[in-house]
């Protein structure tokens, strides 16, 4: 690698020089009989170079971060009631709809409690209706004084209690009814089921066994995290005029699979989290997108793109005019009297090849992009090629 004697200090090229440049170099050099002149070109001239003309421009950015799938709705099928399993009314794996039954309880002890909740209803109401008789028989007769006052209010009270006692009866039976219902053990929502948690035959002891799940996926739900320093560092972009967020917080979403190709989808960003993990140091967020054919399924690890915002008053230039030294980065601009001039600055995202610099140029500031590696701190130059054109989409993210 040869070194500019002129260049800053801790200067690193980007693309070091080979043995056979250095050989020929050094032929070159011998066959004039004088070195190259110091931060000039190869025979002591102006060093031609290529430049951009720095423009500031409004860049859309997007964000991109690890991620992974969640149903819109996950339901927990459990039984409501004790029993035998005798029966699983679904194929595992296929699509239900709500309401449908997936599995049988036994129902036969739940069918003779009924019989017997029956069976008390009508006694209770036939105590009620017989006590309805007797209290109206006797209130004539407290008018008439041909009984005690006593004897009335305890026909009163025994109709009173035997009215009571009639609609417990019948509280009894509704329970009864429900319990039979309940040994239909129902999907809670439409999806597709996982696999059979228990067989026939097995005993069920209540709501604390789970059977099975149904999982709705379409639409499909999108978490991912964001860094607190990253979240941090586009809050105070966005309070110094920086960022424009779009309407709303509402990114648009788009999700690369695992394979690397973009689903093909895109949906929007719909929550995000005020808490930040104590496990990951990140703020949780969330998207939906559609899925109507079930490509993207529950618990599948994506990254998703998150674009929308706009940074406000950005440069960009392509990265080989980025050079690092041991003060950070910097870039050569043409100065005064067609003379190199080094700027430091600082870069933040990336746009295909280009860097967007952050600070550091203003526009108008020419740039210089190629011939870097022979130039110094005040070396001449001569400007050799017009503008570079740039794409525009800036990426973040992890």
């Amino acid at each position: 690698m040869i070194f500019n004697p002129s260049a800053p200090p801790g200067f690193r090229p980007l693309f070091p020089m080979t043995g056979v440049a250095i050989v020929t170099l050094t032929l070159i050099l011998t066959a004039c009989g004088k070195p190259p002149a110091k931060g000039g070109g190869m025979f002591g001239g102006p060093a031609p170079v290529s430049i951009i003309t720095a423009k500031a421009e409004d860049l859309p950015i997007k964000l991109e971060y690890p991620a992974q799938t969640q149903g819109i709705r996950e339901a927990e099928v459990r039984a409501r009631v004790s029993g035998i399993l005798i029966k699983r009314n679904y194929v595992e794996g296929s699509k239900v709809k709500a309401g449908q039954s997936l599995f049988t309880i036994d129902p036969s002890p739940f069918e003779a409690a009924l019989a017997s909740s029956e069976a008390d209803v009508a006694a209770a109401k036939a105590r009620a209706e017989q006590a309805d008789r007797d209290a109206a028989r006797l209130a004539p007769l407290v008018e008439a004084k041909a009984i005690s006052r006593k004897e009335f209010d305890d026909a009163t009270s025994t109709k009173a209690i035997a009215a009571a006692d009639l609609l417990a009866a019948k509280a009894r039976l509704k329970q009864a009814r429900l319990n039979l219902e309940w040994t239909r053990v129902e999907s809670p929502i439409a999806g597709t089921t996982s696999r059979a948690l228990k067989s026939e035959g097995s005993l069920i002891s209540g709501p604390d066994i789970l059977l099975t799940t149904v999982t709705q996926s379409d639409p499909i739900q999108i978490i991912y995290g964001i860094p607190d320093n990253e979240r941090l560092k586009l809050r105070r972009e966005n309070d110094a005029g920086h960022l424009q967020w779009p309407l709303d917080g509402r990114f648009q979403v788009s999700v690369v699979l695992a394979d690397g190709s973009e689903y093909k989808q895109t949906g929007h960003s719909d929550f995000s989290d005020l808490r930040v993990s104590r496990e990951t140091g990140s703020s949780e967020a969330r998207a939906e997108l559609p899925n109507p054919d079930g490509i993207l399924q529950p618990g599948q690890f994506v990254r998703v793109r998150l674009s929308g915002a706009v940074r406000k008053g950005a440069f960009r230039i392509p990265q080989r005019a980025v050079l690092e030294g041991p003060q950070g980065k910097f870039v050569f601009v043409v100065g005064k009297e067609n003379k190199a001039e080094v700027r430091p600055v600082a870069t933040g995202d990336w746009i295909g090849n280009d860097v967007v610099v952050t600070s550091g140029i203003a526009a108008g500031d020419q740039v210089i992009v190629d011939g870097v590696l022979k130039l110094g701190p005040g070396a001449p130059v001569q400007v050799a090629a017009p503008p570079v054109a740039a794409p525009t989409e800036t990426k973040l993210g992890n």
